[in-house]
């Protein structure tokens, strides 16, 4: 061989493995940033708070050969904080990151190429971020630009305004309004009282501005210590939403139980007796959901705000890597969701109020 070649050889070896280095670079950063060596990717703003953990993955692990499930319905929280402070919540402001919006939208686009037909928006509190807008353009480019069948929203209601169903109620599938009681006093001890607004007062308010704005309309409800005895029949058949999701208290480690947690929810957590006696009591509600805590823990697809899919079956959230830096397909393998339990528990159903026969 050549000695000119010779010489070539070895820096062209170098150069592919430069360019191997070069593609890994954004995992790289992603994985050092608990670290604080304050490693900037592009077109990414940290609003405040600390630095992402570095993900363990779930014991569960899936195979690699096994092929990914399909993220049909998503729930993304794209911010942890929130104006309410209910005693049970499992999803708590540990930090005050919300991604760009374009970032955001970059990431919902990536969903709807791998199969996403459903988006829920939730929180924290969604319509804090820019007063609702951030939400909002959200919720219209997934429905106008990515044309999907379903675009949802969790919210406790409080900081909607009817201005917002002007502006966005058209590209607005199903709005979600958190409910745990009908008495004032209970939801103050629940942590959803507000001052001198009145929780219940509002919810019949947003419930009148669906139907104005053609928004189907739900309530989710979770059952706890201080709720379990109560008889909501009457008030949910007045309401009428087209689905009423009950759930059962749960306990997440480091988010309402545990060291790290900013909750302490054990004093609301009711048993399984306690729960399938509620729902007896409600079983004549024809719009009921129920959702135990055996078939919510690994039945959901969860994003939180760094699109990191998170694991619950083990008790905590143990964080994938961002769909933004290794693509969805890649992310979704560590998030332990149970295709066969989302189907089960019902969680494809009748969701684009295109379809729904509605008395708006």
């Amino acid at each position: 061989m050549p000695l000119g070649a010779l010489v070539r050889l070895p820096l062209a070896l170098a150069r592919a493995a430069l360019e191997a280095l070069r593609g890994r670079l954004g995992a790289l950063c992603w994985s050092l940033a608990p670290l604080s060596l304050s490693l900037a990717l592009p077109g990414w703003t940290r609003v405040s708070g600390p630095s992402p953990a570095a993900p363990e993955r779930p014991r569960q692990e899936r195979e690699w050969d096994e092929p990914p499930p399909t993220p049909t319905s998503v729930n993304y929280h794209f911010t942890r904080q929130c104006n309410y402070k209910c005693g049970f919540c499992f999803h708590t402001a540990k930090t005050s990151f919300v991604l760009p919006l374009e970032e955001a939208k970059r990431g919902l686009e990536m969903l709807k190429e791998a199969g996403m037909e459903k988006i829920n928006f939730s929180g924290g509190e969604p319509f804090l971020q820019d007063r609702g807008e951030f939400v909002g353009q959200l919720v219209r480019f997934c429905k106008q630009d990515l044309k999907l069948p379903s675009v949802s929203i969790v919210s406790n209601g409080s900081l909607i305004r009817e201005r917002w169903f002007k502006k966005y109620g058209e590209y607005l599938d199903i709005l979600a309004i958190s409910c745990d009681s009908f008495d004032e006093n209970v939801n103050v001890l629940i942590g959803r009282g507000q001052g001198k607004k009145n929780h219940v007062e509002n919810l019949h308010k947003l419930r009148q501005w669906c139907r104005e704005y053609a928004v189907a309309f739900k309530i989710n409800s979770v059952i706890n210590r201080f709720n379990v005895e109560e008889d909501m029949n009457e008030q949910i058949k007045a309401l009428n939403p087209v689905r009423w999701k009950v759930f059962q208290c749960l306990l997440i480690e480091g988010e309402n139980t545990g060291e790290e947690a900013l909750r302490e929810a054990e004093k609301f957590v009711i048993s399984d007796e306690d729960f399938e006696q509620f729902l007896d009591r409600h079983k004549d509600v024809s719009c009921l959901v129920p959702e135990s805590n055996q078939k919510m823990r690994d039945s959901y697809l969860i994003l939180d705000e760094y699109m990191r899919f998170l694991n619950c079956r083990n008790g905590r959230k143990e964080p994938s890597k961002s769909i933004l830096d290794v693509g969805v397909e890649a992310a979704i393998k560590f998030s332990g969701f149970d295709e066969n339990m989302f189907l089960k528990r019902g969680g494809k159903y009748v969701w684009s109020k295109a379809d729904m026969k509605l008395d708006w």
